[in-house]
């Protein structure tokens, strides 16, 4: 029978690569991003430097931990970072350069005020940032870091698309956060899309005959 792996063998599994870069005397920075699929909303990434001297324990790839979990760990890794920035591309330019292209520029937005760190990112390649740059597929369940930078840029959008949820109630922002939800697909059908909706995504949900 397995052994259910403790918080402390989590995190030294999870630092195996930070922890080679940190004994070269690199500062590692991580970088992830959430809301790539979603039919309403930005595109957020984070960039965020943690020092290995104030690593938080319960750091995961962020859809494997709950809402509340996420919460109590955006608040402890905003506290621990030594360098925390966040990239954000909204639905208009997401619709004017598509999204891989934002989700590029969201990424380098994030990462413009970390110079010289060596860059762990999570399965993105050919960006432009200031610093060597590691693309790991997976990279927010194979890295501390990126699971760090996964958690706080979830947090950061589901609150935003929280506040939208009080401006257009009739999309459940709320609860769907913008995915393509089949509640949210017939909200778009009933009332056609709102500012905040991509609309290179949605042009197969559109009311018939629906203009801009």
């Amino acid at each position: 029978m397995a052994t259910r792996e403790t918080a402390r063998e989590k995190l030294v599994r999870l630092t195996r690569i930070e922890r080679e870069l940190w004994s070269r005397g690199e500062q590692v920075a991580g970088m992830d991003e959430v809301g790539r699929g979603p039919l309403a909303g930005p595109v957020v990434t984070a960039c965020i430097v943690i020092p290995e001297h104030k690593l938080v324990e319960g750091v995961d790839d962020s859809k494997k931990l709950s809402e509340k979990k996420r919460e109590a760990l955006f608040d402890a890794l905003v506290e621990a970072a030594d360098y925390l920035e966040f990239g954000w591309v909204e639905p208009k330019v997401i619709d004017q350069i598509n999204i891989l292209n934002a989700t590029r520029l969201a990424m380098e937005q994030a990462a413009c005020g970390a110079a010289g760190a060596y860059f762990l990112v999570d399965a993105m390649k050919d960006l432009s940032l200031p610093g060597f740059t590691q693309s790991i597929v997976h990279g927010d369940a194979e890295s501390y870091m990126i699971g760090a930078a996964s958690i706080v840029a979830k947090v950061k959008r589901d609150r935003y698309m929280e506040r939208l949820d009080e401006q257009y109630p009739q999309y459940g922002f709320k609860k769907n956060k913008g995915y393509g939800t089949a509640q949210h697909i017939a909200a778009i059908r009933e009332y056609g899309p709102c500012p905040e909706h991509r609309m290179s995504f949605i042009q197969k949900f559109l009311p018939e005959g629906w203009k801009a």
